[in-house]
């Protein structure tokens, strides 16, 4: 079925993915700190990277809808699923999703001028970041997210794919709230 004619679209987006991020981490791996620090210094490196990321996901997902090109040529693929499932976190233009990633690296960087970068914390925000991916893909409600405030839940993100408009944030829905492109009919968040 559909799931069967978007695998090789997910798979080469999985493994441009794993070859990127092996890359990437080989490079930066000598600036790397290797030693454990603490607990909360992995907490609010992991914090700053989400709240670098996701204000750059939030106008740069803003943009693959208001430019045109981007939209019909790139990001629609992505909006092709509705609802989406859990592995459409993976069904986009490969553009998209690496353009996507430059909010990560100015996260990490960010994270790194405050304390050393840590190899705890790239794996902790890699995991977070792509369970989140998959959750808000997921059409769940689970109960432990549901309960956080200002974090996005599956409605969120089903009525961004159902209404292809509004609720551009991916993590935060915050952003949305702020620059009012939060859409109506998601009271829940």
């Amino acid at each position: 079925g559909i799931f069967m004619k978007r695998m090789p679209l997910y798979l080469l987006n999985f493994s441009l993915l794993l070859i990127l991020a092996g890359v990437g981490s080989y490079v930066i791996f000598p600036w790397l700190e290797t030693s454990w620090s603490s607990w909360w210094v992995l907490t609010l490196q992991v914090l700053g990277i989400f709240l670098v990321e996701d204000v750059f996901f939030y106008f740069y997902h803003r943009w693959l809808h208001v430019n045109k090109t981007m939209l019909g040529k790139v990001h629609f693929i992505h909006h092709r699923a509705n609802p989406p499932f859990p592995l459409e976190y993976l069904y986009n233009h490969p553009l998209e999703w690496m353009l996507g990633m430059i909010g990560a690296v100015f996260g990490c960087v960010v994270a790194g001028l405050i304390f050393p970068l840590s190899t705890f914390t790239i794996i902790c925000f890699g995991a977070i970041r792509n369970l989140h991916e998959i959750h808000i893909h997921s059409d769940l409600n689970i109960p432990l997210i549901s309960k956080i405030p200002l974090i996005s839940k599956t409605k969120h993100h089903d009525d961004h794919h159902s209404m292809l408009d509004g609720n551009y944030a991916s993590t935060f829905v915050w952003w949305d709230k702020l620059f009012k492109t939060e859409l109506k009919n998601d009271s829940k968040n």
